[in-house]
């Protein structure tokens, strides 16, 4: 690195020097992470109580994350009782602390998949972490030890022969150097390369016997040229490819090198260091990305950074008073949400999406990035979004009254809810539903249109929640092909039959939800309750009878008189309309919302809605009705369909 210096400047260029020093300090200790994941092994004895065993957790990784920043390995004990976790992570030996560092953070990314089970380990080609509910520290061996060979190519003899020779020579190694060994043996072109590595909480008899196993494990891999050894306590691998970082750099050397610097540099130089530094880091984000390939983390990063959406975990954890079951509003299966106050006073509700993986993460970026990009009075607010800690968490306004599911499925609570607010819960929705579709800059379908995703504020009026499953659709297409996703009883008959989505399909959801509105019945309701029929069949039957009243909620019945009875049995015929089998025939949304605000203007006359048995997921046909087409859905075939509620999902 070439450097001109300035007459006058020479402080500058002294501290420019040092800089240098310093990055090629980071340099040196900057090699390869080896983050990919090698196993994954999770207990089979499920968790005691998951709002316990959740923030436990999290703060045993939290504090193994402080120990290895500093000394590549960390174990931890949070929580007592049946709730109590332990943890444990070891960088193997020639991973320098920037690559420990990246490598844990990979392995506890992955590790809480084994949720809602209570152990689990996982092995990386650079590092191990363990949690479990009982003190495993000590432990060297165990039933699921095991070796897991590459199967690539077929070594010949020679290298089987080294092979052994190497294995021997990294066990006397590390039983030599603290239970860090390596070796290479062989020529040239016929190389061994051995990686021996013993857990720093084994005693030096504990980390013989382990490592003595994992010899005799990892050489079943032959002929082979690749082979681990998983062992309780300890990890050993040999490959024909040298895989070690080539500079064992000392853990400690290049944090040390920094804080000389700091201290010896005054403020104004200093920004210089930084700098570099962040130079530095810039290009090693590019190098590490070209290794990985971009990725949904990498996008929602970017894309919060772009809209300032990203607040820091530790920030929310203090709105919440650390997630405490007291600030709980509601579950359900994608997580929990909690109520919180910012410093600023600000109330809030949480959605707490517990841990990252692919998917959850995929529905996480999804949500951030559709709600982000639209604003209307109808739609929930997001305020904001933090994907830095172990769980991705969704930070939105928070709406005193929750959601509309609350009120009307409850016979005390809807007394609160007489038509007018009613109506004006339905208006509201159906205005959010047309930005979505015809306003907004992308056309946006929801996809879970239902009362737990209306939430209401503290004058009850509505606001779409949950875009989780949501999708953006473009114009020049008919309909999204798409996996099914949604809860049962809302699902438009032709999306549940053949994944076939369009705007027609959120039109159904709501025609359902006015219906769940103006009858204080669930539609997706069991089976062994006092009804049967979905709520879009038993309208149908008492539209054609002339009996609309009978099914209005009581609580309407007892607040109505005649003109309101017409204006509700007008409304209802809007959301048979909505609900008909055939999408051709569904209004648009916009429609709809005319139909809905012009009493006058003349209703068509609706056709009949799908006949669906939810318990087999199969559209009936009927003798009333044979123009029914007969549709038949194999389990299989659904994804990610929900019977959920809470506030939001």
């Amino acid at each position: 690195m070439k450097m001109m210096c300035v007459s006058g400047c020479g402080g500058v260029c002294m501290s420019l020097a040092l800089a240098v020093l310093v990055l090629n300090a980071l340099d040196q200790a900057a090699g390869d992470p080896r983050a990919q994941t090698i196993d994954v092994t999770c207990g089979a004895v499920l968790e005691h109580n998951t709002t316990i065993f959740v923030p436990n957790f999290v703060s045993t990784m939290e504090k193994i994350s402080e120990q290895m920043r500093t000394q590549g390995y960390g174990q931890a004990v949070t929580g007592t009782g049946a709730d109590t976790n332990f943890g444990y992570a070891q960088c193997y030996g020639d991973l320098s602390l920037l690559d420990c560092v990246l490598c844990y953070a990979q392995a506890r990314t992955v590790l809480p998949k084994c949720f809602p089970f209570n152990a689990g380990r996982i092995y990386l080609d650079g590092c191990f972490m363990r949690a479990a509910n009982y003190s495993f520290f000590e432990e060297y061996k165990g039933k699921e030890d095991k070796a897991v060979c590459g199967n690539a190519t077929r070594k010949s003899g020679a290298f089987q022969q080294s092979a052994r020779q190497a294995v021997a020579q990294a066990v006397l190694d590390a039983r030599s150097k603290g239970g860090h060994g390596k070796a290479h043996w062989g020529t040239a072109n016929e190389s061994v390369h051995v990686l021996a590595d013993c857990w720093n909480t084994l005693n030096a008899s504990s980390c013989k016997a382990c490592l003595d196993n994992a010899a005799a494990s990892v050489l079943t891999c032959l002929p082979w040229s690749e082979g681990r050894a998983l062992q309780t306590g300890c990890f050993m691998r040999y490959s024909d490819t040298d895989f070690l970082n080539q500079v064992a750099a000392s853990r400690r050397s290049s944090g040390s090198v920094v804080v000389i610097v700091v201290s010896v540099v005054s403020s104004v130089l200093v920004v210089a260091v930084g700098i570099l530094i962040g130079l530095y880091i810039w290009k090693h984000r590019i190098i590490q990305k070209k290794r990985r390939g971009s990725n949904d983390v990498e996008k929602l990063v970017k894309t919060l950074h772009d809209s300032s959406l990203n607040f820091k975990y530790s920030t929310i954890e203090k709105a919440t008073d650390s997630f405490s079951e007291a600030n709980k509003l509601g579950q359900g299966g994608f997580g929990t949400v909690y109520k919180g106050v910012l410093a600023d006073g600000r109330e809030i509700a949480v959605k707490r999406l517990f841990f990252n993986n692919r998917h959850r993460a995929a529905d996480f970026f999804n949500e951030v990035n559709i709600i982000s990009s639209v604003d209307h009075k109808n739609l929930v607010r997001l305020l904001g979004c933090s994907c830095s800690g172990p769980e991705s968490l969704l930070v939105y306004e928070y709406l005193p009254n929750r959601s509309l599911d609350r009120f009307i499925f409850d016979s005390s609570r809807g007394k609160a809810l007489p038509w007018d607010k009613r109506y004006d819960v339905i208006i509201g929705t159906a205005e959010g539903l047309v930005y979505l579709h015809e306003t907004s800059s992308i056309k946006i379908i929801h996809r879970d249109i239902k009362a737990s995703n209306i939430l209401l504020d503290s004058k009850l009026r509505p606001k779409i929640a949950d875009f989780g499953l949501a999708r953006s659709f473009q114009e020049d297409k008919s309909h999204i092909s798409t996996a099914i996703a949604g809860t049962l009883g809302y699902m438009a008959p032709e999306y549940l039959a053949h994944g076939q989505l369009t705007e027609k399909a959120d039109v159904y959801s709501f025609g359902v939800l006015v219906l769940e509105i103006i009858t204080g019945r669930q539609n997706n309701r069991s089976k062994t309750a006092e009804y049967t029929d979905s709520i879009v069949t038993q309208t149908w039957k008492h539209f054609q009878e002339e009996t609309l009243e009978d099914l209005f909620d009581p609580n309407l019945r007892l607040q109505s008189h005649h003109n309101t009875s017409a204006e509700v049995a007008r409304v209802v015929q809007i959301a048979l309309l909505c609900t008909q089998e055939l999408s051709s025939l569904r209004p648009a949304m916009s429609k709809v919302l005319e139909l809905l605000r012009k009493p006058d203007e003349p209703l068509p006359a609706p056709t009949n809605p799908p006949f669906l048995d939810e318990g087999t997921m199969e559209l009936h046909d009927s003798v009333d009705h044979p123009a029914i087409r007969r549709y038949h859905i194999s389990s299989n075939s659904v994804n990610d369909i929900s019977h959920s509620s809470f506030y939001p999902r």
